[in-house]
């Protein structure tokens, strides 16, 4: 084989090295620098979409910290709100009592003073007829009529007496 020859062989290698370099500096010349740049490019692009991905992320963040921050205070506002419609609705409930009590007393009141109106007039019908029975009892006693004066007199007396008898029960 004559690849194997020593002879050749390190003709061979010279050639390799001369082909080697040859291509390598036509690659060095025409390929590396754009395929450098397209790498640099590349590397760029990704490093800026980190940033922006980055930048993306710390907005997001501050947004969400915002909507927490907004969250809390709609839930403590509603809190304050249902806590403050409670307390009016036990104010009103408060003001209801309050005015049903008075209103309440008031009747009462009311219904005593007219209940001791009406016995007071009770108790003066019966003193009045029971001066008009003591009048007839005593007209039919006497068998005479008595004079208006006669009458009058009497009345009082019985009326004294009656109620004599009754502030001593």
């Amino acid at each position: 084989m004559p690849q194997f020859d020593v002879h050749f062989f390190s003709s061979l290698i010279f050639w390799e090295v001369i082909s080697f370099g040859i291509l390598f500096w036509v690659l060095y010349k025409f390929a590396f620098p754009p395929i450098l740049e397209a790498l640099e490019t590349r590397e760029r692009k990704i490093r800026d979409s980190i940033e922006q991905a980055e930048q993306n992320r710390v907005a997001a963040e501050q947004r969400l910290a915002a909507y927490e921050a907004k969250l809390s205070g709609a839930a403590q506002e509603a809190e304050a709100i249902v806590a403050e419609a409670k307390a009016k609705a036990q104010r009103l409930l408060e003001e209801n009592e309050q005015r049903l009590r008075t209103e309440s007393e008031r009747i009462q009141a009311e219904t005593a003073r007219e209940i001791e109106r009406e016995r007071r007039k009770a108790l003066q019908d019966i003193r009045n007829e029971a001066a008009d029975l003591a009048l007839t009892v005593a007209e039919k006693v006497l068998e005479r009529s008595l004079s208006d004066d006669d009458h009058r007199r009497l009345a009082r007396e019985a009326v004294q007496t009656v109620a004599a008898g009754e502030s001593q029960k």
